[in-house]
């Protein structure tokens, strides 16, 4: 830890800056931030409404705690409200990683940690609401600390009284009064706690372009690392005050956005006489800031913008979104937005072919940014992931902006990410997204697998055997009007040929054979995410009819996950059957408890002689079921005799009504 000179280590402050709750990539939103007085250890580390706060301090029990506060995340931001915690009270918080979203009164954004730790103390909940500069949350530096943390965040003094207003600081020369219209600056931000300037990377956005809330429009580079600079409101970029490769102090205006764009000219007027200079600068540096400002001519003012200036192809967030989904190279699509700019109409047109040929590119007016020599570019996120896996950056592709190395090329590199599929070419089939990954089982899912698990240790046979369809498909014809569908049909003539065949309806004890005196029929039933058998109760007792009602009543019942207990676990012989998917023959896992499982699989025609025929052949339809059994209380003859007995049932079902 870093200490301030002349200040006791149990009460020196180190400013935590969370960026303004960038969605991806660690981005930061912009912010206007005030002056911050000279005089003051605020000096030091920036502090104010427009960015998150974090300062370390010594809890009453001497634990190490970090001060997470609401940050500002507008220039009009009083207050904000926590959306969600994505971190609960003692979870581990790595560097870089969002802990929670919060609302303010332009959008809801990510808070992202700088630093390692484990949440202590969770003191603004989920739905409530906190004034920009409060405490939100206490974090620990080590796990060890939690409980002395949380306690000690309590006892903690509380944060000096709000500053006064610092007096009138020796202005640098006076500017022209602002315009009377709508627009905002954007100033550099803090992208560290110990940030005091910040380079100009990489303009995303030129003068005269729209921007939207949200859009990244620059690249910053700090002492930490380089880093995107989103808007939070949409507009027109009216004039870029500092260029790339220039250097601003935190909190000095590198650019105006326009509401309108009819206002750019007027910006950009105004734009030359802030000149960029610091807004706390000494007289001497004011002083040839004021002799030489800022050209105030327009920047590339003659030629209007084309759609990839500078290399960089400019298209609104849905068309690039479209253009991925589509597989359209926006490099060969040609805008007719404002400025050239890209279209979701532009990549349906260039997808479907119907689009005009994209003229050859003008020669770039800006260089392509290259990183400095020896400097690997990488996200944040992705330095703390290399840092943690011991990589070495430079030996990471990166797939980011400008080359860059991004959080999931480190992930590839680890392997707990797999490379993503390359875009399919124009015109082509986009590419199936096949699941990928670790799905949990639900509980149902469970449930299944553990009851496959248990028939391991049962010793089964099966036996096989086709059945003649041609009588039973025409009764069933004959009842389907009244409601009876195939299953209830078919349970029933499995439940008469068991009342001549008792065993293999019973189940198998230690001490014997247990004969079960009713015969249940379970139906396996396939549902969304699992596997269940709704049970037929007395099915050979009942007529088809009333079984039909019962059945449709139990498949709405398992399908709704309304089934009581005993309306699928009653069952004393299965029937699972596939014959409605065209399968021609399966094995069915006995379930356990059960001595008996018959498998059904699809009808096909068959040609088998026929002497009353003229031709000696006659077409007859046939299926093949499959009956696994319980080989500890029922024999092959058993099964045998069962089959034989099924077939003539089914052959001769006027038995079944």
């Amino acid at each position: 830890m870093k200490f301030i000179a002349g200040i006791s280590s149990t009460t020196a402050l180190l400013c935590l800056v969370s960026w303004q709750g960038a969605v991806q990539n660690n981005a930061v939103s912009a912010f206007v931030a005030p002056k911050v007085p000279t005089n003051t250890l605020t000096h030091l580390f920036p502090s104010n409404n427009d960015i998150t706060n974090a300062m370390r301090l010594e809890t009453a029990l001497n634990a190490e705690a970090i001060k997470i506060t609401m940050p500002a995340l507008s220039s009009t931001m009083k207050e904000g409200r926590v959306v969600s915690w994505l971190k609960s009270e003692g979870d581990a918080i790595e560097a870089g990683e969002a802990i929670m979203v919060v609302e303010s009164d332009k959008a809801d954004m990510d808070v992202e940690a700088f630093e390692d730790g484990f949440l202590a103390k969770i003191i603004t909940d989920e739905g409530e609401t906190a004034e920009v500069g409060a405490v939100v949350a206490l974090i620990a530096a080590e796990e060890a600390d939690i409980e002395a943390v949380a306690a000690g965040g309590d006892a903690a003094p509380a944060p000096a009284a709000e500053e006064a207003a610092p007096a009138p600081a020796a202005e640098a020369p006076a500017a022209a009064a602002a315009p009377d219209f709508d627009f905002s600056q954007l100033d550099m931000p803090a992208l560290s706690s110990t940030m005091k300037e910040g380079k100009v990377v990489s303009w995303l956005k030129g003068e005269g372009d729209a921007v939207e809330a949200g859009e990244a429009i620059m690249v910053v580079e700090s002492d930490k690392a380089d880093m995107d600079v989103e808007a939070f409101e949409d507009g027109f970029i009216a004039a870029i005050i500092t260029d790339e490769g220039e250097s601003a102090a935190v909190g000095t205006p590198v650019a105006l956005i326009a509401a309108n764009e009819a206002d750019i000219p007027t910006l950009k007027a105004y734009a030359a006489t802030l000149g960029g200079a610091p807004a706390a600068a000494s007289p001497a540096a004011a002083a040839p800031a004021a002799a030489a400002p800022k050209a105030a001519a327009p920047k590339a003012a003659a030629a209007p913008k084309s759609a990839s200036a500078g290399g960089r192809v400019v298209a609104s967030p849905l068309a690039k979104k479209m253009a991925e989904e589509m597989g359209v190279d926006l490099s060969t699509v040609a805008g007719s937005g404002p400025g050239g700019r890209i279209t979701a109409g532009d990549v349906t047109k260039a997808a479907s072919g119907g689009a005009p040929a994209k003229k050859a590119a003008a020669a770039p007016t800006k260089p392509k940014w290259q990183p400095a020599e020896g400097v690997v570019a990488a996200t944040p996120t992705a330095r703390a992931l290399a840092k943690k896996a011991k990589l070495d950056l430079a030996s990471i592709e990166g797939t980011g902006e400008f080359g860059r190395v991004t959080a999931d090329d480190v992930k590839i590199a680890t392997g707990e990410m797999k490379p993503k599929s390359k875009v399919a070419a124009p015109g082509a089939p986009a590419p199936v997204e096949l699941p990928d990954g670790l799905v949990p089982f639900t509980g149902m899912q469970r449930a299944v697998s553990n009851n496959m698990v248990a028939t391991l240790d049962c010793p089964v046979f099966r036996a096989s055997r086709e059945i003649e369809m041609d009588a039973f498909n025409a009764l069933y014809q004959q009842v389907k009007p009244k409601g009876v569908t195939v299953s209830a049909l078919l349970a029933k003539a499995v439940a008469k040929a068991i009342e001549k065949h008792p065993i293999v309806n019973s189940s198998f004890r230690p001490e014997g054979t247990f004969f079960n005196k009713d015969i249940n029929i379970a139906m396996a039933v396939a549902i969304d995410g699992g596997l269940i058998t709704p049970v037929l109760k007395y099915a050979n007792e009942r007529d088809v009819l009333e079984l039909g009602e019962n059945w449709k009543e139990l498949v709405g019942k398992a399908k709704s996950g309304t089934l009581s207990p005993d309306e699928y676990n009653s069952g004393t012989f299965t029937i699972s059957n596939m014959g409605m998917f065209g399968v021609a023959q399966f094995d069915a896992i006995l379930p356990a408890g059960q001595g008996g499982i018959l498998a059904v699989a699809g009808t096909q025609e068959h040609i088998v002689p026929c002497k009353q025929s003229i031709l000696g052949m006659k077409k007859i339809s046939k299926m093949t079921v499959t009956l696994t059994c319980d080989h500890r209380q029922i024999y092959g003859a058993d099964a045998a005799l069962f089959l034989k007995t099924l077939n003539e049932v089914m052959m001769n079902p006027s038995q079944l009504l």
